[in-house]
């Protein structure tokens, strides 16, 4: 193994602890941060072994500011890579069966710290493994698709970095296996749309959860991102998710003719009321949202007489903004024939937006509920408020306007 002469003593030793615990099958992930290279808005990298198509490849997850980028490499390259990497970082964390490496990097010289992994570590982290391995029964722990998109390694465990994804997206395939008791099955198979799939996390979970449930799932992923794209439909033909696919674009561009499910996490300001007007639309029998950014109300907002004192405060101006949105948004959905809950989900990683609007439809809807609609109006007019996009566009007033924000 060939080191660049550049590298410093302590460098060179914490290249070599790596390699060694790849060889001997002792690595269990990198942390590469403080990235001071040419790479425009990147953050830092996280590095573990991962299995593909039976052969183990060193994964590498870019974190940018605005996404995250995956890229997998054979592992007779991972030092060259990790050798290039390394040189333009300040800060490396290396964890192995038994210890921690820490190197710091200053202009004039580099600390390489080690600690030994206590016993009773190892002994924790399985045990914390062998609980969800019976607690959490929504997806299977050894599902292929969770190798392809690195949430599990070669031998179905859960990698450590990833634990709180897995438990994530147990949490959200245990909400919507509850919603879809409540609606009635498809003779012709489910349709479910997600926009704004992101990485795929939750898509391919869904899916995979359809198929094992004696569901005929037919499931579109909608993202912007082509990169994303490309990289889920990828899993997603690995895993033989016939009848998933992902589609570049986004609410206004992917317009189905059929739609069961709809699902949007984290659509980006009005876009989330453009995904509800097309699950109303299309009558769909399940509706789930994560709305944020939210932006449409706050310049609208007058504080009541008695609520000024409280809404002077730009966060609590904010909060009241944020609530008001959503409120109207659930309470259009329960006028337009949905039973109706607003409650907190677990918080999808880095992010505190964890509030999730889920929606069944009712069998005996027969025309928009005139006295929430009543309601509705009496909350616009207490707060001022003259425009809000979902209203409109249930009542076809809404003139075109850019449905995203630049957040």
């Amino acid at each position: 193994m060939s080191l660049s002469a550049s590298l410093s003593i302590q460098e060179q030793q914490f290249l070599d602890t790596f390699w060694q615990a790849i060889e001997t099958d002792q690595f269990d992930r990198m942390i590469l941060s403080q990235y001071k290279g040419e790479l425009e808005h990147l953050q830092k990298m996280t590095l573990r072994v991962i299995s593909l198509n039976e052969q183990k490849v060193l994964s590498c997850v870019y974190r940018y500011s605005t996404q995250d980028v995956t890229k997998n490499y054979a592992l007779n390259e991972a030092v060259e890579q990790v050798t290039h990497l390394l040189g333009d970082c300040k800060q490396a964390n290396l964890w192995t069966g038994t210890e921690e490496l820490q190197l710091k990097k200053n202009k004039k010289k580099a600390m390489l710290t080690r600690s030994q992994l206590k016993a009773t570590t190892t002994k924790v982290v399985q045990a914390e493994q062998g609980h969800d391995r019976v607690k959490q029964r929504y997806v299977d722990q050894d599902s292929v698709f969770l190798q392809h998109l690195g949430i599990t390694d070669a031998k179905a465990q859960i990698i450590p970095s990833m634990a709180r994804k897995w438990k994530q997206i147990n949490k959200f395939v245990e909400i919507f296996s509850g919603a879809l008791k409540q609606i009635p099955e498809q003779a012709s198979g489910l349709r479910v749309v997600d926009f704004g799939s992101g990485k795929g996390y939750l898509t391919c979970a869904l899916y995979d959860y359809m198929q094992k449930h004696a569901q005929k799932p037919y499931v579109t992923g909608v993202e912007l991102n082509p990169k994303m794209v490309d990289f889920c439909q990828n899993v997603a033909d690995q895993s033989q998710f016939d009848q998933l696919d992902f589609f570049q674009g986004d609410v206004r561009t992917y317009a189905p003719e059929r739609l069961d499910v709809m699902i949007a996490l984290h659509a980006c300001d009005v876009a989330t009321d453009f995904a509800i007007h097309t699950g109303i639309r299309l009558n769909a029998q399940m509706i789930m949202c994560a709305p944020c950014c939210h932006k449409e109300l706050r310049p609208q907002l007058q504080a009541p007489k008695v609520l000024a004192p409280m809404l002077q405060f730009g966060i609590h101006a904010g909060q009241q903004a944020e609530m008001l949105t959503d409120t109207i948004r659930a309470l259009l959905l329960k006028a337009y024939g949905y039973e109706t809950k607003v409650f907190e989900f677990v918080a999808l990683e880095h992010t505190s937006k964890n509030k999730m609007i889920l929606a069944t439809k009712r069998k005996d809807y027969a025309a928009p509920d005139q006295a929430v609609l009543a309601q509705i109006q009496a909350l616009k007019e207490m707060y001022g408020i003259q425009k809000h996009s979902l209203e409109l566009l249930l009542n076809d007033q809404w003139d075109q306007q850019d449905i995203g924000c630049k957040c």
